[in-house]
Formats: C-alpha cells, sequence, structure tokens
C-alpha cells in the first residue's frame, strides 16, 4: 500500500455498531457489531452495510472488530469465539472488497481494555491483546486502524506488536471533550513521544464536529495526513462513564445514554467537512450514528 495514500482527500465508511442496530439487529449483551458477526443470520447484513457505505462513496471500509476484543468477549462468556470472530469479520470485508477490488480494508484494532477510556494495565498484557488480534486481522487487510484509543501508552504498544507484520497504520486517537486524550495527553505527543515508520496519517476517531474544530489547529500542525471519523452522539462522556453506563443499559444501544444528535443531518454535517476540508483534512469518515446518507455528502469534498 502506498504511504502517501492519505496525503490525497480520501472517504472513509461511516460508523458500523449503530448502523447495524439502525437496520434491525438485535442487541446481545454488550457485543455490539461483534454480534453481526457472531450470528450467521446476520452475515449478509453486515456485509450489505458495508456494501451500502461503499456505494454511498467510501473508499476505505473498517472491519467489524470493535468488540471482538477478548476482554469484551470474555465478559460475554464467548471468548472462546475470539478467532472465529475476528477471521470472519475479516472474510466479510474481503467479500465487500471482491465486489468493489479498489476498496482498502482498516484492520480495526480498538483499545482492548474499556472503551473512551485510558487503559493502564501493565504494558506486556496490553501488547499481547493487540498482537493477539492482529495476527487474526492480518491476512485480510491492507492497513491496519488503530482505532478510538485514549493514550499515548497504548498507541505505542499496538505499533509494536504489529511491527512484524510489516504493514502500515492509520491512528485514531478519541477526546471526549476538551483538548486532551483520556489519558489526560495532547494529540501532539501521539506523533511527538512515538518513533512512527508506517504512519498514514492521523485521525480524531469518535468525536462531534464541535470537538474536532476545538482541536483543529493542533492537529493541522503536526505535520501529518490528517482527518476525522465524527459521531453523532450527544455525548462520548457520560457521567458514570461509558462501560458503567453500557452494562446497565436496557437495551444494549449505546445512543440510549450517549444520546443521539437529530440535528446533525447530512447536510449539517457537510457543512463541518467542508470547513475541515478548506483547513487541510484529507481523510474524510464518520463514526457512530454516521450513515451512508452522511458519507455521501462528503463525497462532494473529494
Amino acid at each position: 500500500m502506498d504511504i502517501n495514500f492519505f496525503k490525497t482527500t480520501r472517504i472513509l465508511d461511516g460508523g458500523m455498531g449503530q448502523e447495524l442496530l439502525a437496520r434491525g439487529m438485535k442487541p446481545n449483551g454488550t457485543l455490539w457489531s461483534a454480534n453481526a458477526v457472531l450470528k450467521e443470520e446476520y452475515h449478509q447484513l453486515l456485509l450489505d452495510t458495508h456494501l451500502d457505505f461503499i456505494k454511498a462513496g467510501a473508499e476505505v471500509i473498517v472491519t467489524a472488530t470493535f468488540t471482538t476484543r477478548r476482554i469484551r468477549l470474555r465478559d460475554n462468556k464467548i471468548e472462546d469465539k475470539f478467532e472465529y470472530l475476528n477471521k470472519k469479520a475479516g472474510e466479510i470485508a474481503q467479500k465487500a472488497k471482491e465486489q468493489h477490488p479498489n476498496v482498502l480494508i482498516a484492520g480495526g484494532l480498538p483499545p482492548q481494555y474499556l472503551t473512551y477510556e485510558e487503559d493502564t494495565r501493565p504494558d506486556d498484557e496490553i501488547k499481547q491483546n493487540f498482537y493477539d488480534q492482529a495476527k487474526l486481522l492480518d491476512p485480510y487487510i491492507d492497513f491496519f486502524y488503530l482505532d478510538v484509543l485514549s493514550s499515548v501508552k497504548e498507541f505505542k504498544l499496538a505499533i509494536e506488536a504489529i511491527e512484524e507484520f510489516n504493514k502500515p497504520y492509520l491512528i485514531g486517537a478519541h477526546i471526549s471533550e476538551g483538548i486532551n486524550l483520556p489519558s489526560g495527553e495532547k494529540i501532539s505527543d501521539i506523533i511527538n513521544n512515538i518513533k512512527h515508520n508506517n504512519l498514514l496519517g492521523l485521525i480524531l476517531s469518535c468525536v462531534s464536529p464541535e470537538n474536532f474544530y476545538e482541536n483543529l489547529e493542533e492537529v493541522k500542525n503536526l505535520g501529518v495526513p490528517f482527518g476525522f471519523k465524527l459521531n453523532a452522539f450527544v455525548t462520548t462522556n457520560p457521567k458514570d462513564g461509558y462501560t458503567n453506563s453500557y452494562n446497565v443499559s436496557k437495551t444494549g444501544n449505546p445512543n440510549e445514554f450517549l444520546g443521539q444528535r437529530k440535528d446533525l443531518t447530512p447536510e449539517l454535517m457537510a457543512n463541518f467537512v467542508k470547513k475541515f476540508k478548506n483547513a487541510g483534512a484529507t481523510i474524510l469518515g464518520g463514526c457512530c450514528e454516521t450513515r451512508p446518507s452522511h458519507i455521501k455528502e462528503m463525497v462532494q469534498f473529494k
């Protein structure tokens, strides 16, 4: 893969987990999108959702592996399905690529512990978790996407874990609010405090358009291709924390406790995207609650 791929404007896909729920997938514990990989009855729905994002204009699709991490599967008493789920997610993404050979597949490596929170476990445990998932995804993907990580340590360990696969990677840093990662570190620390050899670019992941704007100056001055996967949640920082709130959710749908923005129509999101594109962003995409209709509106800025 060309290391300069994201120096040209590119369109990413939108949010898979929320889209699957919106299309009728029933929640299953805290498995979220992994339920579509686990249950064969949803395999076609998952494939069709990949394809609909591609038809809307996405040039990159992300594997449905955000909740196929070991700890989430252990919490749902199906850790024995770890290998199957990651491989199957790769296979289904490959089926979409067979129909659209020019599309790239990003292997989604999510936070290996909690969501929107810094992973404070021992380094070797975190690194092993990243490695185990990356090894399963490697045969199916064009590059790794470090998806919604919350600390410099996690990025460093993930990059070390994937080194032997010799594939480039896109950084997806999360900021719940303000200008710092959940760890308290700066976005620039990810670039300045880690040695990068195969970096494709850096995006802010699962952030609101307003929060991306708040961090735009810092991101645009990092000297690497930059952009976003924008969400349409009201917040990613609920009072009791994401994980606690999810565990007591009545429906298993995160928008129950994170809120679902009704104002962020495809047209309004496109207005934000236009401003960010004019500021130099070249990596344009969506995250939770961002649908194919949103991606379609982004394509006009290609």
